[in-house]
């Protein structure tokens, strides 16, 4: 009896290892707003869903790292669903509070950019698989706008 259950979590275990999933690219991170109380950081999730059914998305998690610190992180309850074979952007607003934005910009120094590291987790339900969360990562150079593109 062990050896049949043994099988059948073998045969599972691979059925389910071959499923296919959905893919997901963090594609960018722009300056979206800049106010007094500090900025909101543009973060763009394109995901493409291989079934021919919406799969639910049940939350976003993120951290954002510059100059070896944490600037921001937080997560995003229920931001929506995928639609059925095709690709959906998904737009993280990340809040950057303003004095550290301040310290952000005396590092960022001559060339006006900071360099930095996304990290985001998207969580969707997949049927019978159940809860899948994509780890997905980007670093690159967040180019600060100049006063004369604020005002």
């Amino acid at each position: 009896m062990a050896k049949l259950v043994d099988k059948a979590k073998g045969f599972v275990a691979d059925k389910v290892a071959k499923v296919e999933k959905p893919e997901a690219e963090l594609a960018d991170l722009s300056v979206g707003h800049v106010g007094r109380d500090g900025a909101t950081l543009a973060g763009r999730i394109d995901v493409r869903n291989p079934y021919s059914h919406a799969i639910p998305v049940c939350e976003i998690s993120y951290s954002l790292r510059s100059a070896g610190r944490e600037v921001a992180s937080g997560k995003m309850p229920d931001p929506g669903s995928l639609i059925a074979r095709d690709t959906t952007r998904l737009d993280v607003p990340v809040k950057v509070p303003y004095d550290f934005l301040v310290s952000l910009v005396r590092d960022a120094g001559r060339d006006w950019d900071i360099d930095y590291e996304m990290r985001v987790g998207l969580t969707v339900d997949l049927p019978v698989v159940g809860n899948l969360t994509l780890p997905l990562t980007k670093s690159g150079e967040l180019k600060l706008p100049t006063l004369s593109t604020i005002f």
